[in-house]
């Protein structure tokens, strides 16, 4: 009983909370709507973000409108693409309930009303093809991956979606599977047609979606690029909070260019140095986000195993569903392939021990990994073997620490490979990152190479990065920090309920006008004009 009483409490509070922050939004979206003077022979701007939240107000969702509010105090009309019960199958509400769960259509839309309450909107609904159904249904999974309909590679196009909903990489060929991946492409196909249809009605000058991985905002890229030539921007959250991250490339992939004159500066590397003081203790949220409640030091058990060996080598992982993960498998298929032949080089060399870590996102309450790198060392059963130290996602021991004391680091694509090389440590990368776009990391560009350069680094007496690794590695991170990720901070701050959520300040409508704001300018040029997202010091 008094957990229902409890639960009641809670949802009565967010309740409130959002209905507070809702009445907020649409005083100010009235008011940018006085204000904005639009051009009646301008093109508009088309806004999609079906996959960023089902209640609430995500951040993410929160950019894009504060973006299009921006665009429209510029003087340009704006259009927003809003699903109306329009997927057969949505992507949170799946990870959320199960393959065969319906969204919760209705407070999702009352949601987006209240959003988009005096916004231009062109809603869709969900239609299913029979021919398209007839096609799909004796399709395996397998074969789904490779199913294109009408010139649109719809299988591709929502096999990230389907991992990361699935919280796994390597696919069941069971009917839960086959379920949500045939709803997904029938869902796909629905937003596809549709959103030709806004496109062809429009004439939009250029179209932005959330993260553009999902499938509904990867079904629309596709058919704005492909068919009909437009720009398309697509946003991710930025490291710092209340930060965005807007290209005209693959949000997730972070694909940033960095001058090759780009030297920082002493305030720069003072600037950059305050923010790894505390990135270094585990000081830092992400997408709302604290990854690491607490940072403790190496155990006097861990330190005696580790005076048994010759040498140590940390091993990072990733969450195998992350939607960074389809841009890094360029060297292995995926990163499972990777650990397997780390367990090789492993039993290869007994005088080093290899402590393999998990990522502490792999267990997040209500994102938790359905395959997991825990999995995958219980399937290898490498706890039997002495140089192999295993540590859990929920343990949190420093990272640091331990890098402090290697021979050289292991990743996949993880960015703890940049703050290794950060701190002068050598690191062999097996997956891109967003960060080997420029010299920071060792990357083979094969896996016998990757064996072969592994091998070598063992036997070697010692390892040393060259000293432009560690440079590069400040001046990237610098740009991604400063330069690359816009704040937002004037214009929202954490709603009080959920994580990564946010409600929109007590503020004027003029702050998101170009000429009061720097950030808004930045957007209305990149979104208008194809100029950089890119802030200047």
């Amino acid at each position: 009983m008094l957990k229902l009483i409890e639960r009641a409490r809670r949802g009565l509070r967010r309740r409130w909370i959002h209905g507070r922050a809702n009445r907020r939004l649409n005083r100010l979206e009235e008011a940018v709507n006085r204000l904005a003077r639009l051009d009646p022979s301008a093109r508009p701007v088309v806004f999609f973000n079906a996959s960023t939240r089902l209640m609430g107000l995500s951040q993410n969702a929160a950019f894009q409108l504060a973006a299009s509010w921006s665009v429209r105090l510029a003087g340009t009309p704006t259009l927003h693409f809003a699903c109306q019960g329009g997927l057969s199958r949505c992507v949170l509400a799946a990870a959320q309930n199960g393959a065969q769960a319906l969204p919760p259509c209705s407070t999702c839309i009352a949601q987006t009303r209240a959003v988009l309450a005096h916004s231009q909107t062109r809603w869709f609904i969900y239609r299913p093809d029979p021919r398209l159904e007839a096609a799909l249904q004796d399709l395996s999974v397998a074969a789904m991956q490779d199913f294109s309909w009408e010139g649109m590679p719809l299988g591709g196009l929502c096999l990230p979606a389907l991992r990361w909903t699935l919280r796994r990489h390597h696919l069941a060929e069971d009917e839960e599977t086959r379920f949500l991946y045939r709803a997904y492409i029938l869902s796909a196909w629905r937003v596809a047609g549709e959103f030709s249809e806004l496109l062809s009605e429009s004439n939009p000058r250029a179209v932005v979606v959330f993260n553009g991985i999902f499938y509904p905002e990867a079904a629309a890229r596709w058919v704005a690029r492909e068919r009909f030539g437009l720009p398309v921007y697509s946003h991710e959250v930025g490291l710092r909070p209340h930060t965005a991250f807007f290209t005209p490339g693959d949000a997730t992939a972070y694909p940033i260019e960095i001058p090759d004159s780009f030297q920082l500066s002493a305030a720069q590397n003072a600037r950059l140095d305050a923010y790894l003081e505390q990135r270094l203790k585990g000081n830092f949220t992400m997408a709302g986000v604290r990854f690491w409640p607490e940072m403790r030091g190496l155990d006097e058990a861990f330190l005696a195993k580790l005076a048994g060996f010759k040498q140590v080598v940390p091993v990072f992982t990733n969450v195998i569903f992350d939607t960074s993960q389809p841009h890094s498998n360029v060297v292995f298929p995926q990163m499972f392939a990777w650990l397997d032949l780390v367990l090789e080089t492993a039993r290869q060399h007994p005088e080093t021990l290899f402590v393999i870590r998990a990522h502490p996102d792999e267990s997040r309450p209500g994102k938790a990994a359905r395959e997991s790198v825990a999995q995958w060392a219980e399937q290898r059963a490498i706890r039997g073997l002495p140089n192999i130290h295993f540590v859990d996602s929920t343990e949190f021991f420093s990272s640091y620490e331990l890098i402090a004391r290697s021979k050289f680091v292991m990743i996949y694509n993880s960015t703890i490979g940049l703050e290794a090389a950060l701190l002068g440590a050598a690191v062999l990368c097996a997956g891109k990152a967003r960060f080997t776009q420029l010299p920071t990391v060792f990357f083979p560009g094969s896996v016998e190479d990757y064996r072969h350069t592994a091998a070598e680094f063992l036997r070697a007496e010692t390892v040393s990065a060259p000293p432009e690794f560690r440079e590069n590695a400040r001046r990237f991170l610098y740009y991604q920090l400063y330069k690359t990720s816009l704040p937002f901070d004037a214009y929202i701050e954490d709603d009080g309920v959920w994580p990564g959520f946010a409600r929109l300040k007590d503020i004027g409508a003029q702050a998101f006008a170009p000429q009061n704001s720097p950030v808004a300018r930045i957007l209305v040029d990149g979104i208008l004009d194809g100029k950089p997202f890119m802030l200047e010091d």
